[in-house]
């Protein structure tokens, strides 16, 4: 298995509720990471006194998140309207070689810095507010 280039891990979104995603204008780097709660379920009768966790049980959840350089594109308009109104549209996060993560998210942060001798840059972060879906490529 080929090395994967970084600037193809794509973070996407649906631009008008319908289907039609655009990729975050700017972004140098993305990140996508899963996490599931345990449910202990450890008692006095768990083999040898070790921990024993519940199947399928907890809370799993997705965040995403990207830094970039602030290009004032149409897709950082809808992030920030999608701030500011707390909507949860769709979002695709590509992975190159391997899948496309798609499900609802909240933008929770968004942050805007620039120095007077450089470029205007923005930091983003993302949280799952559903179901996510995996498709394979």
């Amino acid at each position: 298995m080929a090395a994967q280039n970084g600037k193809d891990l794509l973070i996407k979104v649906d631009m008008n509720d319908a289907g039609s995603f655009e990729t975050l204008a700017g972004l140098r780097a993305t990140r996508i990471s899963f996490n599931a709660e345990s449910v202990d379920v450890t008692s006095l009768e768990s083999q040898g006194g070790w921990r024993e966790l519940l199947a399928g049980a907890g809370v799993r959840s997705a965040a995403i998140s990207g830094a970039g350089v602030f290009k004032d594109a149409s897709s950082d308009e809808r992030a920030r309207q999608i701030f500011f109104d707390g909507d949860c549209p769709d979002f695709q996060v590509i992975i190159p070689d391997f899948g496309v993560v798609e499900g609802k998210f909240q933008v929770t942060a968004i942050e805007y810095a620039g120095a007077h001798d450089g470029e205007a840059t923005y930091e983003m972060s993302m949280a799952s507010a559903g179901a996510l879906t995996f498709t394979a490529l």
